[in-house]
């Protein structure tokens, strides 16, 4: 620690950081009556400011006359001290609030692998190339993160699964897993009619990430809800690997519609249980209020906001 004296000299600096700019402004306008007008204050008001500031530093700092006002010695010297300085905090405050206006600085978001393949990257990779201050960490995972404890600034998920207590922006359309598998699988294994059947079936899983286990396939149909706890061979943490290995034979997969649809089409996929796979109700961007953020964060959310 400092000494007593140390400590209530800088006190005294602290105390007075406003005597000191109205000082500068003194010896920069060399004139009271044209200093107290540019600060925003009664000529009354300055002088006694600046009396106080000499006492209190026991110098003399100006040199008054009925026509001008010149800076003594001590007074010059603290002056081209003070400039610089003021100059540089005035530069940072400057870039600070140009931070506050310019689209800048990095995103974290955690997002699924569909999320990102189908919504999230289509969306920003033409917006970003306008933003090039912009930096998007983009942490790909299947489970259901915390956000906040975590780090990230947002969150991808669908509306079902977004907490009451976060601000929710839809991104994508509805959409739905379905199972698919190769028509050679089907072929020796026979075509499911229930999901109950998947249980005679080498199904693909999917674990999810965050110790949340593996997925249990949801189906629909009627009104009746039914959660398949499957078995197979084959283990992934992602879904587009999952494709690959339903079309070299493997087993069945339930994954999204949309990356298997041309798969189906040009018959490398069979789709089965079609009537058992549900909408789900699409992607949500999450985050955890609704103060005020940085422009790149409102870049992001507008670029990802599904209109219409």
């Amino acid at each position: 620690m400092g000494s007593a004296a140390e400590i209530e000299e800088g006190q005294v600096v602290r105390e007075n950081f406003n005597d000191l700019l109205w000082f500068l402004v003194v010896a920069e306008e060399r004139s009271f009556t044209k200093a107290a007008a540019r600060i925003g204050i009664t000529q009354s008001t300055l002088s006694h400011t600046i009396k106080r500031l000499e006492t209190q530093m026991g110098l003399r700092l100006l040199a008054r006359t009925t026509r001008s006002v010149s800076t003594t010695e001590a007074g010059e010297r603290l002056r081209q001290s003070l400039a610089p300085r003021i100059a540089e905090i005035e530069a940072d405050i400057a870039a600070l609030t140009d931070l506050r206006d310019r689209p800048s600085g990095t995103i974290r978001i955690t997002v699924s692998d569909h999320a990102l393949e189908t919504v999230i990257w289509p969306k920003l990779r033409a917006v970003l190339a306008d933003y090039p201050e912009i930096r998007v960490e983009f942490s790909r995972d299947n489970g259901l993160r915390n956000i906040v404890e975590d780090g990230f600034d947002a969150g991808v998920r669908l509306g079902e699964t977004v907490e009451k207590d976060m601000v929710a922006v839809r991104i994508g359309p509805d959409w739905r897993l379905v199972a698919i598998g190769s028509p050679g699988y089907f072929a020796r294994r026979g075509i499911p009619a229930t999901p109950q059947d998947l249980v005679a079936h080498n199904c693909i899983s999917l674990r999810l990430t965050s110790g949340a286990g593996f997925y249990a396939w949801e189906f629909e149909k009627d009104g009746r809800d039914v959660r398949m706890r499957v078995d197979g061979q084959l283990i992934f943490n992602s879904t587009l690997p999952m494709v690959d290995a339903a079309i070299a034979g493997y087993g069945v997969a339930y994954v999204p519609e949309d990356i298997v649809a041309d798969h189906i089409k040009a018959g490398r996929l069979q789709l089965v249980l079609d009537d058992w796979s549900p909408f789900f109700a699409g992607y949500y961007l999450y985050y955890p209020s609704r103060h005020q953020h940085l422009p790149a964060f409102r870049v992001l959310v507008e670029a990802l906001r599904a209109h219409g």
